[in-house]
């Protein structure tokens, strides 16, 4: 029984962790952190790194403190929850960093209708360049009209 739980906490934890990103970004990132965010939406330096990338360092934090709690305290829990929030982190950056964003030059031949749906999704999301009037601000669940 302890493995199912595990098993569904984890797996509970990685898909809330959509909302999470959902909100984060719609409410904090495309709100009172638009300085650190709006360098995504406006390519303002050179570097590779963008002052946005900060946002995976709370999540990390997050994720670590878990793992602590678990390792030092003994509360099972922690970890499968540590472990979902570091899964959807991962998933976060192949998704967004490398698929969509060709931060890496990998992932470029994949051509499939969910992947031609969340990339269509990114897209509308950057064609507003301001703080205001967003859409689409979730990653890996976005609304079914652009899987048409």
């Amino acid at each position: 029984m302890h493995t199912l739980y595990w098993i569904l906490i984890f797996l509970g934890t990685f898909f809330i962790m959509e909302f999470n990103a959902w909100f984060t970004h719609k409410y904090v990132m495309h709100g009172f952190l638009w300085s650190l965010h709006k360098d995504h939406h406006h390519k303002d330096h050179d570097s590779w790194f963008e002052r946005n990338d900060a946002f995976f360092i709370f999540y990390a934090i997050v994720s670590m403190t878990c793992w602590y709690i678990w390792n030092f305290h003994d509360v099972w829990y922690c970890l499968p929850i540590g472990l979902g929030i570091m899964a959807y982190g991962l998933a976060y950056f192949i998704v967004h960093d490398i698929f969509i964003h060709q931060r890496f030059k990998w992932l470029r031949n994949i051509d499939n209708k969910y992947a031609r749906g969340v990339r269509r999704a990114h897209k509308i999301h950057h064609k507003h360049l301001g703080k205001h009037k967003g859409e689409n601000f979730g990653m890996l669940i976005v609304p079914l009209k652009y899987f048409k």
